[in-house]
């Protein structure tokens, strides 16, 4: 007997979140379409977005009862925004107006909408849809930047002829290419790390000299970035633990930003008893200042030295914990790549290491590609390798990671 293929969104709990913009008429469409991949979709609509759309038309293809009153009765007898904060396992807001990105950067909550984002935990995404004047406003830019340094998604808008006659970006992308946006946000690629708690480290840290200056590299924090992606896809819970860098959150990873090594090394020890993998893709600095001084150090003298002092060595303090995870670490190197990688294997005792030529500018620091070279101990202690060639930072995590989580297996 044959059976149907799995639908890419089945059992999926999505909260469409509908606010003020003409596109609020594409709404029912996209419902329609969720809903042909097997989520199961409740509406939230704004006072703004029943102005385009009414609450019958999205209950209809919806099939749920539709919510658009932070204080109905009848719904807050049960904690209405609470529930459905805690029912969803995803949120879209589309079209999102420049008033609820606003409202949502600034913690605010005047609707059952905005209320609702505040209370859950589930994954956020905003597709904005305004003016193409508006869109390309500062305020606007920032308060999008903002939502996604707290992990939130925003779809980027569509280019092209707008209902108030300007042409330019602004315009909600098609119901179609919205619900690819969602199924590739949520499809799990596979189940190798379901189950799974892993930790995280990315980018640079920055060692304070005085207010003004710090010590830092050139990592952009992308190669732990895709680790955290790719983990995430394979089923794991993600913590990731980010130096400073301008990237946003991967969807359903949850995010501790820090600024130091020591902030670094305390926030990893903060959570890495409850983690099963490690992985070390911070450039975390070697050094920090011994001093920092109060204020800005005046350029007085022709030579200015600073005494510096070891920072703590995080890959090698979670490696040698009693229980310690399976722990990745990674080697950036300039020369002797191989050698230097499997002297950090053996010193640190490490499980994995993922070592990389930074001197190439095709895959060193700030570029989209890597290559690597990867090192274990097999169960005979014999150190094995294996060449990963130049792809996709993305295509590089994953391949990193089906090999831990085949060593893992095997180690168990």
């Amino acid at each position: 007997m044959s059976t149907s293929p799995k639908k890419p969104l089945s059992g999926r709990r999505i909260v469409l979140g509908i606010t003020g913009g003409i596109a609020a008429y594409k709404m029912p469409d996209l419902v329609r379409r969720l809903k042909d991949y097997g989520a199961d979709v409740r509406c939230v609509i704004t006072q703004g977005g029943q102005a385009f759309i009414t609450p019958l038309t999205l209950q209809a293809v919806s099939g749920n009862p539709v919510h658009h009153d932070l204080l109905d009765p009848a719904a807050e007898a049960a904690m209405g925004h609470i529930e459905l904060a805690k029912w969803a396992d995803f949120v879209l807001i589309a079209p999102a107006s420049a008033n609820t990105i606003a409202q949502l950067a600034h913690g605010h909550a005047p609707d059952l909408l905005t209320t609702l984002c505040l209370a859950t935990a589930a994954p956020v995404a905003v597709a904005p849809a305004m003016n193409q004047q508006m869109w390309a406003h500062p305020a606007v830019q920032a308060n999008c930047a903002l939502l996604q340094s707290r992990g939130v998604t925003v779809i980027t808008p569509a280019s092209g002829a707008q209902a108030c006659g300007d042409v330019g970006a602004g315009r909600l992308p098609e119901p179609l290419e919205l619900r690819e946006a969602v199924t590739k946000l949520l499809t799990v690629t596979s189940n190798e790390l379901a189950g799974k708690h892993l930790v995280i480290t990315a980018g640079p840290t920055r060692e304070a000299i005085d207010p003004v200056r710090y010590l830092s590299n050139h990592s952009s924090g992308r190669m732990g970035f895709a680790l955290a992606t790719a983990a995430q896809r394979m089923g794991a819970h993600v913590t990731l633990v980010a130096g400073p860098c301008q990237l946003p959150t991967p969807a359903g990873v949850t995010r501790i930003d820090v600024v130091s090594a020591e902030q670094m090394n305390t926030a990893v020890m903060g959570v890495i008893a409850e983690a099963d993998i490690f992985i070390g893709c911070a450039a975390v600095a070697d050094y920090r200042p011994t001093h920092v001084a109060d204020n800005k150090i005046k350029k007085d003298n022709d030579a200015m030295h600073i005494a510096l002092v070891k920072n703590p060595d995080i890959l090698a303090n979670v490696a040698a914990l009693a229980k310690a995870p399976f722990t990745i670490g990674f080697a950036a190197e300039t020369n002797d790549v191989a050698h230097y990688a499997q002297d950090k294997l053996q010193r640190k005792k490490l499980n994995m290491i993922a070592a990389n030529d930074v001197s190439d500018t095709n895959i060193g620091f700030n570029s989209e590609d890597n290559a690597m070279l990867l090192f274990w101990r097999d169960t005979n202690n014999t150190v094995q390798q294996q060449a990963l060639a130049r792809a996709s930072k993305s295509a590089i995590a994953q391949q990193i990671l089906q090999q831990a989580a085949k060593l893992l297996s095997n180690n168990q």
